[in-house]
């Protein structure tokens, strides 16, 4: 019964990447099929291009995830790890998310030209946790300020609190 968890994440790890090639695949094909078939007359350059930055979209973000989920084993063959937790966040969520944007983008830019625009949604993400973490480095400037007679009672009120040592109760016998 030892290393169940890390057999059944490899186990989900696998189910995972396994459904996310799918997903790939599929819009890719439908992407194909529709734009080079259907809509056949206005396939240009410009398609090719957007194929080739949406395989690069997918490829990038989906070899990264391959390698998180990748198990471990020791040197005589035993499972040691299963893998990284494909469900959490963090820079698997952000991967996660590159890759459905992407599908949505390719499936979606088979009706209009304007859908590219949503790549801008990853850049403009990336700029606002980047300001977040460099707004964290830089000084806040004075923190006190004004405080008003009710938030200035409740502080005295918890100073004299925690000034006053405190007691414990003991039974006598």
């Amino acid at each position: 019964m030892a290393n169940q968890g890390a057999k059944k994440r490899r186990e989900e790890n696998a189910r995972h990447m396994k459904t996310l090639l799918r997903v790939i695949i599929a819009s890719n094909a439908v992407y194909l099929v529709i734009r080079m078939v259907v809509f056949y007359s206005s396939f240009t350059w410009k398609h090719w291009a957007g194929l080739i930055l949406t395989s690069l979209a997918y490829v990038i973000p989906y070899q990264q995830l391959a390698a998180m989920a990748q198990p471990s084993y020791s040197g005589d063959g035993d499972l040691l790890d299963g893998g990284f937790d494909m469900s959490t966040g963090g820079m698997c969520g952000y991967l996660h998310d590159v890759i459905y944007i992407t599908c949505f983008v390719q499936l979606s830019s088979i009706i209009s030209e304007k859908f590219w625009y949503i790549y801008l949604v990853i850049p403009g993400f990336a700029a606002y946790q980047l300001f977040g973490l460099i707004r964290g480095f830089m000084p806040q400037g004075s923190e006190e300020g004004e405080e008003d007679d009710k938030t200035r009672k409740k502080r005295e009120k918890m100073e004299k609190r925690a000034s006053r040592g405190k007691f414990v109760k003991t039974r006598t016998r």
